[in-house]
């Protein structure tokens, strides 16, 4: 069984915090994502991933989703993203206007990252395509 260390406590209560706080945007994407309420999918919310706190994850689907507001900046974004790439996460970004003019298209974007690329329509008999594509995976 893997045992992780226990979090800083300044980073359990920022965590808590940010949980009690949530903007308006982040509250209307946790009433679609939460009680596995996209696709049976468990969303946690401000979930510590060392040295970030995510503001939606799904831990199975090793994917993050975060809601950007007017505090954000790309530089720092980048280099999160960076890292947390890095650690085999998938991050999405959207901004808190899209989440409260277009949820639905919200939505339907983590619901396609979650479940992964479409297979091919028509795959090869011996597996050739998903030979290349491992192949291709390395290179990068």
């Amino acid at each position: 069984m893997d045992v992780k260390p226990p979090l800083p406590s300044t980073t359990l209560q920022y965590s808590r915090r940010l949980r009690r706080e949530m903007t308006d945007a982040e509250l209307k994407l946790w009433k679609v994502l939460r009680g596995r309420g996209l696709e049976g999918l468990k969303f946690r919310r401000e979930h510590p991933i060392p040295p970030y706190i995510a503001d939606f994850c799904c831990v199975d689907k090793k994917l993050i989703v975060e809601l950007d507001g007017s505090q954000h900046t790309s530089r720092s974004d980048a280099v999160r993203t960076r890292i947390l790439r890095s650690l085999g996460w998938t991050i999405l970004r959207f901004w808190d206007h899209d989440v409260s003019m277009a949820i639905e298209a919200v939505v339907e974007g983590i619901w396609k990252a979650a479940r992964g690329p479409d297979p091919h329509p028509n795959p090869s008999p011996d597996g050739r395509g998903a030979q290349a594509t491992s192949e291709h995976d390395h290179e990068q």
